[in-house]
């Protein structure tokens, strides 16, 4: 289950979106910085979403946001032919730190810290077995269970959800949500550890 297997196809459909950010004059750092902005006002949502539901729903816009941006500055950036190691690590570090704010809004608003905790460490621990692998000579690794492509969309619809049915079974759909990242995550930075680990071997 990755998303990130279809992104030819996502830079396909951001194509009238990337002329459209050439003929405004936008530059990828820019587009990187607003959509950790978006990413910033989702967390807060999810926060206030936990005491009036409707935040989940305006959080989850932001989530949805959040990613076709993250893709966007990708792509203007290959257009532009402006790519460069300084924007990669830009684009990485303002991702990570969009990551923590979402889930550090939904355990604070739900008041889950142990489970936030357990879930943005899983998070943050795939991601950096992702680039980890490129630091040590391989490319770098997008499969597992879980990619960021993965999370972003689960945000998205499950407090989409959330806004509407506040809970399964008893459980918060958010704190639901906690769990699967803090169960899934950890799986699959340990896949990409482990393909890693083969592919040095």
């Amino acid at each position: 289950m990755t998303l990130d297997q279809l992104r030819p196809v996502a830079n396909r459909a951001l194509r009238p979106f990337v002329s459209a950010s050439v003929r405004l004059g936008l530059t990828p750092d820019a587009v990187s910085v607003v959509a950790f902005a978006l990413a910033g006002g989702a967390g807060w949502a999810f926060y206030l979403g936990a005491e009036a539901r409707l935040w989940y729903l305006v959080g989850a816009v932001l989530v949805f946001l959040n990613g076709w941006l993250d893709l966007l500055d990708g792509a203007l950036a290959r257009e532009l032919g402006t790519d460069s190691a300084a924007g990669d690590l830009l684009d990485h570090v303002l991702d990570r730190y969009a990551d923590i704010v979402l889930i550090v809004g939904l355990a604070a608003g739900l008041g889950r810290y142990a489970l936030g905790l357990a879930a943005v460490t899983g998070v943050l621990m795939t991601s950096y077995l992702g680039t980890q692998a490129q630091a040590v000579g391989l490319d770098r690794v997008y499969g597992g269970l879980l990619g960021r492509a993965d999370r972003l969309a689960l945000i998205g619809v499950v407090t989409g959800l959330a806004a509407f049915a506040e809970s399964v079974g008893g459980y918060p759909l958010a704190a639901l949500l906690l769990a699967l990242f803090a169960v899934v995550g950890h799986v699959t930075a340990l896949q990409r550890f482990y393909h890693s680990w083969r592919a040095l071997a």
